[in-house]
């Protein structure tokens, strides 16, 4: 399994990016780290390793960015606003330094996005806010109300940022051309918040999978078992 290490000043951000990428051809996959997560940790925990057989045999190419999560979400040292705006330059990395590097790589003209727990808040709102560049979403355990993390500020910033706010007022018409997999289980503590996006999702007629399993906990040990089985699907 080919590994590649990349390190950039973000022109964007100001500031060192660093992303580990995975396989040597195939479908381009972003795979966003948990909270505060780095880009090494989809290796150390295991994930990379569950779903080596599709990267040895060129089926996907994976991507592992940096999360910006202290400067941004979880920065308690800045007003909740600020943590907004960090998010929308780490959106905008994501974009014009990760998937366009992905795409031109592999010769796709659309990528996955993949995230455990709050790596699945930020494939989810990525996949939401740009649908005409991504073919499939799959969150595990994801999260998808971002208001917590401002302490009752709201601006656009905010709400552009939240898929359980924007989405219904979303009317892009490639968001009816994903494929969209939202696992959870029984004892996930985002279980609520899968249902309600399913239900979103299910208003408005867009067709995704709510893969609820049983008697898991919120933890990689399910991470694990979803990861291959979503990719053998898609």
């Amino acid at each position: 399994m080919q590994e590649y290490y990349h390190k950039w000043q973000s022109p964007i951000l100001k500031r060192e990016i660093e992303m580990l990428v995975f396989g040597h051809s195939g479908r381009p996959i972003i795979l966003f780290p948990t909270s505060l997560g780095k880009y090494y940790e989809a290796k150390d925990r295991g994930l990379i390793e569950s779903v080596r057989w599709f990267i040895e045999n060129g089926f996907v190419k994976i991507y592992c960015p940096d999360s910006i999560d202290a400067l941004s979400w979880y920065n308690k040292d800045i007003e909740p606003l600020g943590r907004a705006f960090n998010h929308n330059l780490y959106d905008q990395l994501i974009e014009e330094e990760v998937l366009s590097r992905a795409l031109h790589e592999t010769g796709w003209s659309t990528a996955t996005v993949a995230g455990c727990s709050f790596g699945g808040y930020h494939a989810a709102n990525f996949a939401f806010k740009h649908p005409e560049k991504i073919h499939a979403l799959i969150s595990m355990s994801g999260a998808f109300d971002i208001k917590s993390q401002v302490d009752g500020a709201y601006n656009d910033n905010v709400y552009f940022n939240n898929p359980i706010d924007y989405l219904p007022n979303n009317y892009n018409a490639a968001l009816w051309h994903l494929h969209i997999i939202l696992g959870t289980s029984t004892k996930d503590i985002c279980l609520d918040q899968n249902k309600k996006l399913s239900k979103i999702l299910a208003e408005k007629k867009i067709n995704h999978w709510l893969d609820i399993r049983n008697d898991a906990p919120h933890d990689w040990p399910i991470w694990l078992e979803m990861f291959p089985h979503y990719l053998s699907v898609l």
